[in-house]
């Protein structure tokens, strides 16, 4: 009940502040998060879970578009936290973006930090998580900025808004199973259990009544927001008997596009119109997310279902026999709804139709030209294991990851606050390579023969203010081919290209959507190929690009950058605030 309750609460959230009165002076709206443990049960196994004021999910953060937004967050654990606010720009206040070491110190046990910042030119769906170490897998909730102007998207009244997030449970302390993949260099433990909204479903052992159930009338429309808050996995995503329309992504309006089921990366956010049959009255209908896989790692091939729940005279209590049986008979036709768990196909379709809106309103900014372009291998790696010690990951070596062959090792102080004292050496060095250090066959390679040893560093490139960037991720077969999806902090990105192989300089450009090309802040590189992102890059600070799965990241798959500042006031980073944390 506790977990339904977060539902309501949310949804409450979102009712009111659908009420509130929006005006243009901008609104201070406040917030306090305790990190905080709490006992909680799933699969018969009761822990000590880190959570936001107890809540799991964490609580809704609910604003307007042009409000400002303090978040005061109180670490009342032993160890050291941040909170990252996934997806918001955060223009000329990378102070408050999160990462740990990049944009700030960890917030120390039993102090306080307060993230400010104003939510400009942004509207829609998106998520915010913990930022240090391996804490945001239960550390992570919704983040909802509602816009001046009515939607966009047609489909009448929507009769009320839906959040469903996409998570995992351990059994296992999270902290544990990263410490022994970093100690043995072999891969993390695997989750236990896939949840909606914190609960398992009935799928999993004593989970029946750990069931997310969503209710509707029949006849009607819904908003569903989507958020994966996932640790390691990529979802598909589907409700039975129902097409879902998608309208937005990464909090950017989008062309409406009809789909059977979706697939959804770490961090990436899909808010979804679903119209309820009006001829129905009474019955329930599957809502499920199983993972999709592209790697040869061991995963958890398991699906976690809740039920889309019509009101009428024929429905049950949820909790009645009846509705028991019922379900358990229901939950049998989960593989009939979702595509596979290795169809590329399937995400390819799904990731070549989302495009842009591009309407007056709502322009699409993509720039036509470019004044940098850097070229990235993403990499997982083999290193050959240390004297005197046993290394578990594959032929007796250790795992790790990198871009261009560099594994981004964090500093023992934040980047950024070095960045503005300029007082950089030791911290960090600007000699990050624009292009493979080695050209090869990226994606042809010997999977184990050919891998190559990584370095290791903290190497940024950087940028003039109002730069037109254009990145080129570039998988390799190193171990596998995989999918990554990659998270660019401070900027939203537009995806003009990608392709399966190795991308081609010379003739790939050519073939550019720049017109109306998806915009985002987090895109899943498809596996054993490429991608090509642009960048207006006008907001002045120091930001992390980095894979969303976070096994990847703790290995190195990471990298920074520095836009500095414009010319004019308006156009730099402001002073770091008074508490901000010290390492």
């Amino acid at each position: 009940m506790k977990n339904l309750g977060f539902l309501m609460i949310s949804t409450f959230m979102v009712l009111f502040a659908t009420l509130l009165p929006h005006c243009s002076a901008s609104t201070t709206r406040r917030f306090h998060f305790n990190v905080e443990w709490k006992k909680v049960t799933r699969l018969c196994h009761t822990k000590q879970l880190l959570t936001v004021n107890g809540q799991y999910p964490g609580p809704a953060i609910v604003v307007h578009e042009g409000d400002n937004v303090e978040i005061k967050v109180t670490n009342r654990i032993a160890q050291n936290t941040t909170i990252h606010w996934h997806g918001l720009r955060q223009y000329r206040s990378g102070w408050a973006d999160g990462p740990a070491y990049v944009t700030q110190c960890p917030i120390r046990s039993k102090q306080s930090y307060t993230y400010r910042f104003k939510v400009e030119d942004q509207r829609g769906t998106l998520l915010w998580h913990a930022h240090h170490s391996w804490q945001r897998a239960s550390v992570y909730g919704a983040f909802i900025i509602y816009p001046r102007r009515s939607y966009p998207f047609s489909g009448g009244h929507i009769q009320s808004e839906i959040p469903i997030i996409l998570g995992e449970w351990w059994n296992d302390d999270v902290d544990n199973v990263e410490k022994e993949m970093m100690k043995t260099g072999d891969g993390p433990k695997v989750s236990n259990a896939y949840t909606l909204n914190g609960l398992p479903g009935p799928l999993y052992p004593c989970s029946t009544k750990d069931t997310f159930t969503a209710n509707v009338d029949a006849g009607k429309t819904y908003l569903l927001r989507i958020i994966n808050a996932a640790l390691n996995n990529e979802f598909f995503f589907a409700v039975s008997n129902h097409t879902l329309t998608v309208v937005e992504v990464d909090a950017v309006y989008t062309k409406p596009v009809d789909t059977k089921a979706i697939m959804i990366a770490p961090g990436q956010t899909t808010t979804l119109l679903l119209r309820t049959d009006p001829k129905l009255s009474g019955g329930e209908f599957l809502i499920a997310a199983t993972p999709y896989v592209s790697s040869i790692f061991p995963f958890n091939n398991s699906t976690s279902v809740g039920f889309l729940r019509y009101s009428g005279k024929k429905t049950k209590p949820a909790n009645s026999d009846i509705t028991r049986r019922r379900r358990r008979l229901t939950t049998l036709s989960t593989r009939e709804i979702l595509p596979d768990n290795l169809d590329t196909k399937f995400v390819t379709r799904f990731s070549d139709s989302i495009k842009s809106l591009g309407s007056e309103e709502y322009p699409c900014k993509v720039p036509t030209k470019i004044d940098k372009r850097v070229i990235t291998t993403i990499s997982l790696n083999l290193q050959n294991c240390p004297p005197n010690q046993i290394c578990k990951g594959y032929n007796g070596k250790r795992f790790f990851a990198s871009m261009n062959n560099i594994s981004f090792v964090r500093p023992p102080i934040s980047i950024l606050e070095s960045y503005y004292k300029k007082k950089t050496k030791g911290v960090f060095t600007l000699d990050f390579p624009e292009n493979p250090p080695n050209r090869f066959d990226y994606t042809g390679v010997s999977p184990v023969t050919e891998n190559m040893n990584t370095e290791f560093g903290t190497k940024l490139f950087a940028v003039e203010f109002g730069s037109k960037l254009e990145i080129v991720f570039q998988g390799t077969s190193f171990l596998n081919i995989e999918n990554h999806p990659l998270h660019v902090h401070g900027h939203n990105f537009f995806v003009v290209g990608q392709g399966f192989g190795n991308f081609d300089a010379e003739k790939d450009p050519a073939r550019y959507n720049l017109v109306d090309p998806p915009e985002r802040n987090t895109f899943a590189v498809p596996t054993g190929g490429w991608a090509a992102i642009r960048i207006n890059a006008d907001n002045p600070g120091v930001w992390f690009i980095h894979c969303h799965l976070e096994e990847h990241t703790t290995w190195g798959l990471a990298m920074g950058f520095i836009v500095k500042d414009g010319p004019l006031p308006s156009q730099t980073l402001l002073r770091p605030p008074r508490d901000l944390p010290q390492c």
